[in-house]
């Protein structure tokens, strides 16, 4: 940053990039857990440094109110945070509401902040049914946010089964997502 490297170049070319790799390598059993707490850690540190310098002011109307949570019984979050740095980056409003989140607690959060969109993020296969118990949950309380979910073993074909209005990859295709689904509204 001193020699002039803008903060979101280091984001988009090297830490995106690098917590990607690090997935891939946990995935294929070449990194284990050690590495992988290590990396998160790592990606954290640096993005509560350039977050602030992060933060455009390119929201000239109100953006829409994002909840975000990772579901109840999953407390890993690099994910998650990764997506709400990325959606604040672009001007949404988001309430993050941390990791291992109870649905009644989403979805009061949804009511009170008036979101227009739910997004939601599980790491674990033993997690990701928790998703479908926020959708079902969101209908019977009323709520009319549109539910995105997202995590490493989720995929389109799930976010179908389970009745979410989208499913995202990384970060970048969440940002892409929740602009599609503001669209939609609007």
């Amino acid at each position: 940053m001193e020699k002039g490297v803008l903060p979101e170049h280091i984001l988009n070319e090297a830490l995106l990039p690098a917590i990607n790799e690090v997935g891939d390598l946990f995935e294929k059993g070449k990194y284990f857990l050690p590495q992988l707490i290590a990396s998160a850690e790592a990606m954290k540190i640096s993005i509560e440094y350039i977050e602030p310098m992060l933060r455009k002011d390119n929201a000239k109307e109100k953006m829409p109110v994002v909840v975000i949570a990772t579901v109840e019984g999953d407390i890993h979050d690099i994910g998650k945070n990764l997506v709400a740095l990325m959606l604040k980056n672009y001007g949404f409003q988001v309430i993050d509401l941390g990791k291992d989140v109870p649905k009644e607690e989403i979805i009061k959060a949804a009511k009170e902040h008036g979101a227009s969109i739910i997004a939601l993020s599980a790491l674990m296969t033993t997690t990701m049914q928790e998703m479908r118990h926020v959708i079902t949950y969101a209908k019977e309380q009323g709520v009319d946010a549109k539910v995105m979910i997202g995590g490493a073993v989720i995929t389109q074909e799930y976010a179908d089964e389970i009745g979410a209005d989208g499913y995202s990859k990384d970060a970048a295709d969440a940002v892409k997502l929740a602009k599609e689904i503001v669209k939609e509204e609007g």
